[in-house]
């Protein structure tokens, strides 16, 4: 019988997630929809093959949506985060399994209950961060605890960068993901975690100048900034005990000092509009964030209000930008500081056609275990082959994909609303992701708990 796998949303993250599912058409005897507004944008390689239906759809049509979904024998959701409660819904009155990979909203937690029920899975937080994290961390926390070690310690970091042959600006970095995300990361709220028992909060403009250093063996040297909230993680993970719990985005060093600029400009405020920004050239609208002066330039009264010289790198990476070019315009009509700000950035920090990404995820595990003080720090690397084929789309879209098949083949059959840290769905997809090169080497190191001398101020 024809398994019938439909995908709402075909857009960055999806390349390997639908070369997957065509390359099992034919031995897992699958036929693939493609629901999706805009289907011009996918790939001939794809429409065009004999096991693929693609569909012009727009989720808000509500009769298209459950038609659809009513037709399908497993759903994968790859639509924006606040879309997936209309999905999520439609596949519980038609008994469809779910599967996403964003965070799980409030709204899709309240269908727990009914889709224990009607012995559905709903599987989220199943592509790269979140999901490889929850995967491998739990994989090692179980084998800590199954040695008879408690936990201690926690830190995780991920971050999606330019590899490094076509790390091309004095940023060192490029947009391999939703830009939004990175303008306004950080926003809404402290960072908070906990080190060495005692609970630490960073204010948002404070965020970019509290940075840690990691070493990756054959990569160089990074720095993380820290999550909005590593707690959440203490009960997910079992960790209610552990002493230091942080989670932290990566980035090559340098970035977060420099990035740190446009936050004391207040150009990554998104709770205001600049009206007629339109036409308005980028130095007009960096003068929008500095005092009045009747005499000195646009140059002279940023290097003063953010204390920088004419030397200083910092300078250099803001004129990389042609942030002071009367020429250049913006071309949005209307927009946040943020928004404006993001327009701006995507001009310099697009990957180029033959641009490759990288994905690098950092975790350090401390434990004691017959009385002794233990440490394992472990690291993945994964690069990408071109625009399309990124590292960040194979490192979402894979564990997507496998997790479908696994559900659809009954491998993985626990109900509910969850996320991926049983041992029935991590185990099988590190599994297989480690036939694709997503693997994690492991290294045993003194135990250093919380070391301020890692931390930059």
């Amino acid at each position: 019988m024809l398994r019938k796998i439909l995908v709402f949303g075909a857009g960055k993250s999806t390349s390997y997630l639908l070369d997957y599912f065509l390359e099992k058409a034919s031995t897992e005897n699958l036929h693939l929809t493609i629901a999706d507004l805009r289907p011009e944008n996918i790939a001939t390689h794809i429409s065009s093959h004999r096991a693929c239906t693609v569909l012009q759809l727009d989720i808000f049509k509500d009769d298209a949506r459950k038609e659809a979904i009513k037709n399908a024998s497993i759903v994968v959701s790859m639509l924006p985060p606040r879309l997936h409660i209309k999905v999520a819904e439609d596949c519980l009155t038609y008994e469809k399994h779910l599967v996403t990979a964003s965070y799980i909203s409030k709204q899709i937690m309240e269908l727990d209950q009914k889709v224990k029920e009607k012995g559905l899975v709903f599987m989220n937080e199943i592509g790269l961060d979140p999901g490889i994290d929850h995967m491998s961390a739990m994989q090692l926390i179980d084998g800590i605890r199954d040695k008879g070690g408690k936990l201690i310690l926690f830190e995780s970091f991920t971050g999606g960068l330019v590899a490094p042959e076509s790390d091309t600006n004095l940023w060192n970095y490029k947009f391999t993901w939703n830009p939004r995300n990175v303008v306004v990361a950080g926003q809404g709220g402290a960072a908070k975690f906990i080190q060495e028992g005692t609970y630490k909060y960073i204010p948002y403009h404070k965020l970019f100048r509290r940075t840690e250093f990691l070493e990756v063996e054959g990569y160089g040297q990074f720095e993380a900034y820290a999550n909005r909230d590593s707690l959440n993680y203490r009960e997910i993970y079992g960790l209610n005990d552990v002493l230091t719990l942080y989670r932290g985005t990566i980035r090559r060093v340098g970035f977060s000092k420099a990035w740190n600029m446009f936050v004391q400009l207040g150009m990554t405020d998104d709770d205001y509009i600049i009206e007629d920004s339109e036409g308005m050239s980028y130095r007009a609208f960096v003068n929008l964030f500095l005092p009045y002066s009747p005499t000195d330039s646009v140059e002279l009264k940023l290097r003063h209000y953010l204390k920088i010289d004419q030397d200083d790198i910092m300078w250099a990476k803001l004129l990389e930008l042609q942030l002071f070019d009367s020429e250049k315009k913006i071309k949005r009509g209307e927009g946040t500081p943020a928004q404006i700000l993001q327009e701006i950035l995507e001009e310099s920090w697009s990957l180029a056609a033959d641009d490759k990404d990288m994905i690098v995820m950092y975790h350090k595990f401390g434990y004691e275990l017959e009385g002794e003080k233990l440490q394992i720090d472990s690291n993945m690397v994964v690069n990408g082959e071109n625009r399309t084929h990124t590292s960040m789309a194979k490192t979402v879209g894979l564990p997507v994909a496998m997790a479908t098949l696994l559900i659809l083949n009954e491998k993985i059959t626990t109900p509910g609303v969850q996320i991926p840290i049983n041992k029935e769905v991590y185990e099988p997809i590190l599994s297989e992701l480690a036939t694709y090169g997503i693997v994690f080497r492991e290294y045993h190191v003194p135990y250093v708990g919380y070391n301020p001398a890692s931390i930059t101020h």
